[in-house]
């Protein structure tokens, strides 16, 4: 069964991109998210079984039988919680990130106070 389906840190990415193209084929999905084409199909029929995105049948302009890939209701909901999800992920990413910033931030202002006072010591010579 695919229940961690929504924790796949892609899924928000397919859920866009069928939102904005929902006719994109399977193919050209996984190529414009850099997904392998099996990923693709495994995450479509994912969201399709949770009642995310429902696929109807559609003749495209070579006259075949292609698949257009619609939100549901439950799904719009579904979104706006990852999305939701997403954002809180990426501000204490943020939030981490910055404090690891400073950290080396203060590395390099003791290790370039450290040479400022060797080379005031040497008279102005680095030994390398």
């Amino acid at each position: 069964m695919k229940t961690d389906i929504l924790n796949h840190e892609k899924i928000l990415s397919v859920i866009k991109e069928l939102e904005q193209n929902p006719a994109i084929t399977q193919r050209d999905l996984a190529l414009k998210l850099k997904i392998s084409l099996g990923k693709i199909n495994y995450f479509l029929n994912a969201l399709i079984d949770k009642g995310i995105i429902e696929a109807k049948n559609f003749k495209n302009a070579k006259n075949k039988l292609s698949y257009m890939y619609l939100l549901t209701p439950q799904g719009i909901r579904i979104k706006f919680q990852l999305i939701q999800q997403f954002l809180d992920w990426k501000t204490r990413e943020y939030e981490r990130l910055e404090k690891e910033l400073e950290v080396y931030k203060s590395m390099l202002l003791v290790y370039q106070n450290t040479e400022v006072t060797v080379a005031k010591k040497t008279g102005g010579e680095e030994e390398s």
